[in-house]
């Protein structure tokens, strides 16, 4: 079974990228033949400095090889070493419906929000169904909110199918409800663009004043709280034991217990996941070429299956 997942280097990586998406593809490496991407492509969309492009795409490569992605078991690459990405978007695109493009969500959403409408973002579910299809992937994990984009590829690969022969498989999309939506330190959904996050490989100083500026009511130490209402003990519960869960939260309900406290207590299972991490990713980076040499042979493996697949589809239209 061959497996596709990717990531945006729009930033730096927070705990709800981690939680949302690193850890669910690192497991990926134990489930199949496992393809991750840094798609620097699809990040021009919203990133237009070049030098923060660069250093956002290396930042991610640091973070995934920190966390454990294996590049043995694993292609992991730049989506920009593999152009045969692009000239596969342009084919998909020819047989790409408007009405289909008319109707996703991202595109909507992001237009709501103030994104400035371009071909780039409006076309944005062509190239990443070309990502899906250039390596023939059977799965794909996606959040629900990402669902409707590995549709476009099922229907562009249909259509393609159809009318010129047999030549992308049909992937499907994989649904994990058991990934967590993270809250911010706000209690909306950790996000960039909220300002709410906690960076993964922050320092041990900026994870504690980011932690501790995470919102509470105005209860009392004495007061009884609900642990259930609390964003402190949202984000405990994702890294904490079941034991730990319910201990902290017992001693919620009974009261004597403080937001303060419940904080350092979080601040100490953030730590005890990424401290060992962090050190690993100041290590990786003393070496950058051995990581761009990661990176270049995962290219070397998805290029491999990039070039078969695009071959096919120039035959199959005619230009070859």
């Amino acid at each position: 079974m061959r497996i596709l997942s990717g990531i945006q280097p729009s930033g730096k990586l927070h705990l709800g990228n981690y939680l949302g998406m690193m850890k669910p593809a690192l497991e990926l490496q134990q489930q199949g033949e496992a393809f991750i991407f840094i798609a620097n492509y699809h990040a021009l969309t919203s990133v237009s400095n070049a030098a923060h492009l660069r250093r956002h795409t290396l930042d991610v490569a640091l973070d995934f090889l920190a966390c454990g992605l294996d590049p043995e078991r694993t292609a992991f690459y730049r989506q920009s070493d593999v152009p045969e990405v692009t000239e596969l978007t342009w084919i998909l695109s020819n047989v790409t419906p408007m009405g289909l493009l008319e109707r996703c969500h991202s595109y909507k959403d992001k237009v709501a929000r103030g994104i400035s409408a371009n071909h780039g973002l409006f076309a944005y579910p062509v190239l990443m169904a070309a990502d899906i299809l250039i390596v023939q992937s059977d799965v794909v994990p996606v959040g629900r909110d990402q669902k409707q984009h590995v549709e476009v590829a099922r229907d562009l690969a249909l259509k393609f199918n159809h009318q010129f022969g047999e030549v992308f498989k049909i992937p499907e999309p994989s649904i994990r409800d058991d990934v967590a939506v993270v809250p911010g330190l706000d209690g909306r959904k950790m996000s960039k663009s909220y300002g709410n996050t906690i960076e993964i490989f922050e320092s041990h100083k900026q994870a504690k004043q980011s932690i501790m500026r995470i919102v509470t009511d105005s209860k009392t130490v004495e007061d009884k709280k609900n642990p259930e209402e609390c964003n402190v003990f949202a984000l405990y519960r994702l890294l904490a034991t079941a034991e730990q869960q319910e201990d902290l939260a017992e001693r919620y309900r009974r009261g004597g217990l403080g937001y303060g406290q419940a904080k350092k207590e979080l601040l100490e299972l953030f730590e005890a996941r990424f401290a060992p991490l962090r050190e690993k990713r100041e290590e990786l980076a003393r070496n950058p070429d051995a990581v761009e040499a990661v990176l270049r042979r995962g290219a070397e493996r998805a290029r491999a299956e990039a070039v078969k697949t695009l071959k096919r589809a120039r035959e199959a239209v005619g230009l070859e």
